[in-house]
């Protein structure tokens, strides 16, 4: 009897054993598989590097709502809009991703109508990718009325004065809902000039806010870390260091043209570029000026945004193949020559340099148009033409000739 008690005891355990087994292997597949899934809601983004030319790369950023062709200049819809140009208009000249703003849209029109509407991409009727920044720019920009503190930062909207905060929860949940495909972390932007310590303290401040950034990724929407650190090498190597060890989808460099010199901004551009990863996007924040893009493509940087050929082109100031030119000049009144002659925009194919003037003398809205239209499309055809150039192995022949040009 206590034979077959304990052979019954044996059957029940080999039985009990293998079902266990039989369980664990499935919760591993099924951890697996969630892990796997997990990672494609997480990452949903593909950087690949096609062709070199020294430091500068061409690739392709690929995100879940389409391919970005690098280097790429991303034009700015602070507003959820790019002023002055419709999204279809945008598509036309051949945009691939836009650039919105935290900050701006958490104030107006709030969080709530734009998540009512299906988030910023349904609410401006845009389709393709959007990078959203944290707002911690915009902030720094309007010191009189904030307070910065370890949770975040107490300020005052430019607005109506009320009071608010954003710190790295609020940053998050904030891109959460407008549902970019790359968000930025929250971070610090120094003044220029700002001493060491300031810089170094500041610093420790973006790496937290990083960190908790990072725990607090919105499942699809890829995250950029951000480096800070003023104008000073050995903190700009360090918050690279402690932001690669968090870990992010793409790096960006912040912090720059802010008031410093050129010169010193070329240099800090060169020597940050090479210290990040060479197998994720390199993003150089805010700088928009042709001379010195050049100069962050030649040092191994993929991303740009800036206000500056929408702002200058609603200013009258307009890029062309031979140099800036403003449109209020006398010597264009009665000219019949397509503002640039090499460009083919909507705007030098039908419209004449007299034409243009007296729109903006006038200050007509079509001036605004017509001359946002031209800059966007020369920016963008400036970005094709020099990714051709590192495919061809002469993008040294392309950055001297602009650069002579747009010193």
């Amino acid at each position: 009897m206590s034979s077959k008690k304990g052979k019954k005891n044996y059957i029940k355990k080999k039985l009990y054993s293998r079902f266990s087994l039989a369980i664990n292997i499935t919760y591993a597949i099924a951890l697996n598989e969630i892990t796997t899934d997990y990672r494609k809601l997480r990452g949903l983004m593909k950087f690949e590097i096609s062709a070199t030319d020294g430091n500068a790369r061409r690739g392709t950023l690929e995100t879940r709502r389409g391919i970005i062709n690098t280097p790429v200049f991303m034009p700015v819809g602070t507003l959820g809009t790019v002023k002055a140009m419709t999204p279809e208009e945008l598509k036309d000249i051949g945009t691939e991703i836009l650039l919105g703003n935290t900050y701006h849209l958490y104030l107006r029109p709030g969080t709530g109508p734009i998540k009512k509407l299906g988030g910023l991409h349904k609410f401006m009727n845009w389709d393709l990718p959007i990078l959203t920044d944290s707002g911690g720019f915009q902030v720094f920009s309007l010191a009189p009325l904030r307070k910065i503190e370890e949770n975040g930062v107490h300020f005052r909207s430019h607005i109506d004065g009320s009071l608010h905060l954003i710190g790295t929860t609020e940053a998050m949940k904030i891109q959460g809902i407008l549902n970019s495909d790359i968000a930025m972390t929250f971070d610090e932007c120094i003044p220029y000039p700002a001493s060491y310590e300031y810089a170094s303290k500041s610093v420790d401040l973006t790496t937290l806010w990083a960190g908790r950034c990072k725990r607090a990724q919105n499942s699809g929407q890829a995250l950029f870390g951000i480096v800070q650190g003023g104008l000073f090498k050995d903190l700009r190597r360090k918050s690279s260091e402690e932001i690669i060890n968090i870990g992010f989808d793409g790096y960006a460099v912040g912090g720059l043209s802010v008031g410093e010199p050129k010169e010193a901004m070329h240099e800090i551009i060169y020597f940050n570029a090479p210290i990040l990863p060479a197998d994720r996007p390199r993003y150089l924040m805010g700088i928009g000026d042709l001379g010195d893009m050049l100069k962050a493509v030649e040092a191994g940087f993929d991303m740009f945004d800036c206000v500056m050929p929408t702002r200058n082109a609603r200013n009258g100031t307009l890029f062309t193949g031979s140099g800036k030119v403003s449109i209020k000049r006398a010597e264009f009144k009665s000219d019949d020559s397509p503002l640039d002659p090499d460009c083919g925009c909507y705007t030098c194919r039908n419209y004449s340099r007299g034409y243009l003037r007296h729109l903006f003398l006038s200050r007509e809205i079509l001036s605004m148009r017509m001359n946002t239209t031209h800059n966007l499309f020369f920016y963008l055809n400036f970005f094709k033409n020099m990714r051709e150039s590192i495919s061809k192995g002469s993008f040294r022949k392309f950055k001297d000739r602009w650069g002579a040009i747009f010193q």
